[in-house]
């Protein structure tokens, strides 16, 4: 037990000192060892599929990458409705994250856990996260919450002319 606890503590130690060294904030990770796993299934030749990938690890998570040619199994078996669906499809807990959702939203999503199938952003909107352009500008969209029984609400909202 003492054992094990030491080895947490060291563990913990460890895990932190690249981030303080480097001067990082590590804000957005409540604590080094709560690293939810994202599954993502993407094509092989999605560039914006890496670069989402990029964001979620900056944010926290943990990462694992299924690629496949076809990802229309995917997002039917997880229930992302038709005209809902963008590049990548995530799982992660129990919940589908589709296209370029922002980390924010999905700890969100994680905190409340609301009865739903998961987020999506449809679409590919530029300026989200995997999306950037190089002069900084959003376009305005929305992350939708898909009930379980397929109903989507608005969940977010990010980009210029929205505040956000």
């Amino acid at each position: 037990m003492v054992l094990s606890n030491i080895l947490k503590v060291v563990s913990l130690v460890v895990l932190a000192l690249p981030g303080l060294a480097a001067g990082q904030d590590r804000s957005p990770v409540e604590h080094p060892l709560d690293r939810p796993l994202v599954t993502v299934h993407k094509t092989p030749w999605c560039g914006c599929c890496s670069l989402w990938i990029e964001h979620m690890r900056e944010h926290g998570f943990e990462i694992s990458v299924i690629e496949a040619a076809d990802l229309g199994p995917v997002k039917q078996r997880v229930g992302v409705p038709a005209g809902k669906g963008s590049c990548h499809t995530a799982e992660v807990e129990g919940y589908f994250i589709e296209g370029h959702v922002p980390a924010e939203d999905v700890r969100r999503l994680l905190a409340e856990r609301p009865a739903a199938r998961g987020l999506t952003v449809p679409g590919m909107p530029a300026g989200s996260p995997g999306m950037e352009r190089p002069d900084g500008y959003v376009q305005p969209y929305s992350v939708e919450l898909i009930g379980e029984d397929g109903s989507a609400s608005e969940w977010a909202r990010h980009g210029a002319g929205w505040g956000n």
